[in-house]
């Protein structure tokens, strides 16, 4: 069964980490969208396949009410 998120044993193969700190470094070095929730790390199987094909990929940190005028 594939689910939406990587699962440990996914994460592992793809960076080569086991630890999920040394695994978001290696995502961000790369700039693939990631969570660190606590000692999970969190990665959408669809930001993975965007970034295996070259797709550039935009990070949002939410609404920026500041530029509404």
């Amino acid at each position: 069964m594939v689910t939406e998120y990587l699962p440990p044993q996914e994460l592992h193969a793809l960076t080569g980490y086991a630890r999920p700190s040394a695994q978001a470094v290696w995502l961000a070095e790369r700039g693939v969208p990631h969570r660190l929730d606590g000692r999970r790390l969190i990665v959408s199987r669809v930001h993975v396949l965007a970034w295996l094909e070259g797709r550039t990929m935009v990070s949002s940190t939410g609404l920026k009410l500041a530029a509404i005028k």
